[in-house]
């Protein structure tokens, strides 16, 4: 058996254990956000995407203001969300789902309110399509 190398041989040639996994995870989870917001596209009627390379691009940039805008946010109003009992933290969602919109040009919100809730449907749908998608661990 020859040795191993830490080295995995794919579609792309060599690379290093682990980095294909976390490439289809990173791929697996855009694929999830851009689905839940093209429901929350459907659903709220103050969000608007222009198309699906728009939606695409909506997904990558609300995560990317999601791990790296979004937590400054929550240790900003930790005071208000512990005052408000965790509520805030809805606040705190849209002003993120808002952002990510100003900084997309073809995906819009209306209002405040429909980013709140355009936040909330993309949490609720990446949660349960995440929840559907996870491996099962199968105990022996």
């Amino acid at each position: 058996m020859p040795p191993r190398t830490g080295l995995t041989f794919g579609r792309a040639g060599y690379a290093p254990a682990g980095q294909t996994g976390a490439m289809r995870n990173f791929l697996i989870h855009w694929f999830i956000t851009a689905i839940a917001l093209g429901v929350a596209a459907r659903i709220i009627p103050g969000i608007h995407v222009t198309s699906i390379i728009v939606l695409a691009i909506s997904a990558l940039v609300l995560g990317a203001v999601n791990a790296v805008i979004r937590p400054l946010l929550l240790l900003l109003t930790l005071p208000i969300t512990v005052l408000t009992l965790g509520l805030f933290y809805l606040v705190v969602n849209g002003i993120a789902f808002a952002l990510a919109a100003a900084l997309v040009p073809g995906f819009t919100t209306s209002s405040f309110g429909s980013s709140i809730g355009g936040a909330l449907i993309v949490s609720l749908v990446s949660w349960g399509l995440g929840w559907l998608l996870q491996p099962t661990i199968e105990r022996a």
